[in-house]
């Protein structure tokens, strides 16, 4: 039992031992730990110092340098602004010198203008005696002399003057025709364009004679729905592959031969297709018009034009004037004005816009009782156009008096349009007026709702309202018409006058 308890005392004491040796080694490098980290720590210190002063050094510098450029820049003002002072300096030295020099000849100039004052007053009182004493030998006061020979010198000056100022003004009319005469060629040599004079007829070609008969329809049906429902006389003739659309309005002609085209090519002909293209075609010819409008003012270069006014410039494709086109005409007036214009030096582009409007008062279809010139000026102020061009447009025919240059420029540069050769045909205006008006006569009835003049105005067709206007009423409207006819009207030969009434059931299958 002793020997267990001193064995166990044994080994208690022994790991004791070890357990004090292993801490006084731990101690041991904790202390050399410790040194080293106070060590490091110095030097981690002296190094920050360093860093810290070096860091400040170079801040120091930089601060040194900046001030030292300062201060050159200091000194450099500095020496300029003394430069400027010594500069100051001598100029104020040299104007003090030249004030003395002007002083001193400034009172030379005073010796000197005196002197002359005392001379002049001595050749007055000079003077003063040998008037009197010519007075006294003429028995002339002096101021009668003076007055006679103010006249003399008077008469003479305007003898004279007369005399050059009829020189200048022929030699002006000289310049003045010859110039004009230079700026008239060259303005037709530039603007040179074609002659297209519009016909009464168009051809309509087919591929082959069997188309004829298809259009001609059953107990001709088929025409006589073409020729109601565009007002144009179809003519099938034994010409071959072609048929012939006769109307005075191009517009009906062009709807005409597009309706006869598409339903051709479509190859339904019937008179409820037929009015169903007549329909469309016209629709699609009013767009066309707003288009051809739109492309002119491009073309020409012209802005800012009201769209009334460009519908109106479209319309001028399908209207003549003595036979010429008048769009054509119109656009060739526009060229010249501007050509003009620009050789006058006066504004081109508001010459343009005026020779390409002075004739816009021919396209109305309901024209009234008045000049076109004057019409066109009233559309033109209507839509906001500028009074120098209103003036160009409603004097091209002297209709109003001329208050702007722009007016003789727009109204010679017509004539020269319309008068050169094969430009206009006077027979053919006046044809187409006569087939306008009768149409606008049978339209004055009441009932009537289309009239178309065919065959070279030989023939008038009457559309009337069947629901107003009775079998019976149809007699005494054609009665009534041919009677005004004859009355108010000059044509040659005779003109029959066709009313139809068309009764007509529409229902719709739902």
């Amino acid at each position: 039992m002793s020997l267990v308890i001193g064995l166990v005392v044994g080994v208690v004491a022994g790991a004791a031992g070890i357990w004090l040796a292993r801490k006084s080694a731990a101690d041991k490098r904790a202390a050399e730990v410790l040194k080293e980290a106070e060590k490091e720590g110095e030097l981690l210190k002296e190094r920050k110092v360093i860093q810290a002063k070096e860091k400040f050094l170079k801040l120091k510098e930089d601060h040194e340098s900046q001030v030292g450029k300062q201060k050159d820049k200091m000194q450099q003002a500095e020496q300029r602004i003394k430069q400027k002072e010594n500069s100051l300096n001598q100029k104020l030295k040299d104007v003090n010198r030249k004030e003395k020099d002007l002083n001193i000849k400034k009172d030379a100039l005073n010796k000197q203008l005196s002197a002359i004052n005392t001379k002049q007053e001595e050749l007055q009182k000079l003077h003063a005696k040998r008037v009197e004493l010519l007075e006294n030998m003429s028995e002339i006061t002096a101021q009668d002399a003076t007055s006679e020979l103010k006249k003399e010198l008077i008469e003479d000056a305007r003898s004279k003057s007369m005399q050059m100022i009829q020189e200048i003004v022929d030699e002006a009319k000289i310049n003045a025709n010859n110039e004009a005469k230079k700026i008239v060629i060259q303005s037709i040599q530039r603007v040179a364009t074609e002659h297209a004079i519009e016909n009464s007829v168009s051809v309509f070609n087919i591929e082959s004679d069997d188309i004829k008969g298809r259009i001609i329809g059953r107990e001709g049906r088929n025409i006589r729905a073409i020729e109601s429902a565009t007002g144009v006389e179809i003519i099938v003739d034994d010409t071959p592959e072609a048929i012939i659309l006769s109307c005075f309005d191009p517009v009906r002609r062009e709807i005409a031969r597009l309706s006869l085209h598409q339903l051709v090519t479509d190859g339904r002909i019937h008179p409820a297709r037929i009015e169903e293209v007549v329909g469309k075609t016209q629709k699609r010819i009013h767009e066309e018009i707003v288009d051809i409008g739109k492309r002119t003012c491009i073309d020409l270069g012209i802005h800012n034009m009201h769209p009334e006014l460009i519908k109106m410039i479209g319309r001028m494709k399908y209207r003549s004037s003595y036979g010429q086109n008048l769009l054509q005409h119109s656009r060739e007036v526009a060229n010249l004005c501007a050509t003009m214009a620009s050789e006058l030096g006066l504004n081109p582009k508001q010459a343009k816009r005026a020779g390409l409007l002075h004739d816009i008062g021919k396209v109305p279809e309901d024209e009234p009782e008045m000049p076109h010139a004057i019409l066109g000026m009233k559309i033109a102020e209507k839509y906001g156009e500028k009074p120098e061009v209103l003036n160009a447009i409603g004097a091209h025919h002297d209709e109003i008096e001329m208050t702007s240059l722009l007016s003789p420029i727009v109204q010679v540069c017509d004539a020269i349009s319309g008068a050169r050769p094969g430009a206009r045909r006077e027979v053919v205006e006046s044809y187409i007026q006569r087939l306008k008006d009768l149409e606008s006569l049978a339209l004055s009835f009441d009932g009537v709702i289309k009239a178309y003049a065919i065959q070279a105005g030989r023939e008038l067709r009457v559309m009337v309202e069947s629901e107003k206007v009775s079998d019976n009423m149809a007699g005494e409207i054609s009665m009534n018409i041919s009677k005004k006819i004859e009355d108010e009207m000059t044509y040659p030969g005779q003109v029959r006058v066709t009313v139809i009434r068309e009764m007509r059931s529409v229902n719709v299958a739902k």
